[in-house]
């Protein structure tokens, strides 16, 4: 098993519990929004928060750290109780829970990177494909459950920022820099591009309707 921790210290470690917590946050509100029970609220919050770096682990051959460390699980299932019973007071600070997504979003891109960076090496393809399933791997599963065009394809810029930050943290470590701070750089990066695309609502360009 691939120590999540091993090369990016336990200042990651408690910013992937964060983005855990946050991506469940958002896995529950979808949840919410569309009826459902307190079972339902719990499996979407799970989905969210792990299902990312499950279908990483799974990819690369590796023993979900989700299954084998169960303050994931656990973090998750108590985001989709507490939702539960506490979403009306909680729901108007919805915009202090983004910026933990997009913090997540950063420290997720970065960590699955990293993961492929220990299993295969400095080989960019791989490091950018577990940086990008981490990421949104989860919500994409959350808006398919739900029945919805996955929000990733079709609104912001999201996906792109992880794009980007990944470029970024590979470009770093190539040029010999230590990976922690190649991590802190493309985790801010990532976040910042998040950000401000919310801000100022930042799009992709679409095809014009004839």
């Amino acid at each position: 098993m691939v120590d999540f921790s091993f090369e990016l210290g336990s200042f990651i470690t408690i910013l992937d519990y964060l983005g855990t917590i946050a991506f469940a946050v958002t896995g529950a509100s979808k949840a919410i929004a569309h009826r459902a029970d307190i079972f339902g609220i719990i499996v979407l919050a799970t989905v969210v928060g792990v299902a990312g770096g499950i279908t990483r682990d799974v990819t690369f051959g590796i023993f979900p750290n989700a299954f084998s460390d169960p303050i994931y699980i656990g973090l998750t299932v108590t985001v989709g109780i507490v939702m539960f019973f506490l979403y009306t007071k909680l729901k108007k600070r919805m915009e202090t829970w983004l910026v933990f997504d997009a913090v997540g979003l950063g420290v997720f891109s970065i960590i699955g990177a990293s993961i492929a960076h220990q299993v295969v090496g400095l080989e960019f393809l791989p490091m950018l494909l577990a940086g990008v399933i981490t990421a949104i791997g989860g919500g994409i599963l959350r808006d398919v459950f739900v029945r919805e065009i996955p929000i990733v394809f079709v609104k912001e810029v999201y996906a792109v920022a992880s794009v980007i930050g990944i470029v970024v943290f590979y470009a770093i470590l190539s040029s010999g820099v230590d990976i922690q701070i190649a991590s802190i750089v493309g985790i801010s990066i990532i976040t910042a591009i998040r950000l401000l695309a919310m801000k100022y609502n930042w799009n992709l360009p679409k095809v014009k309707e004839f």
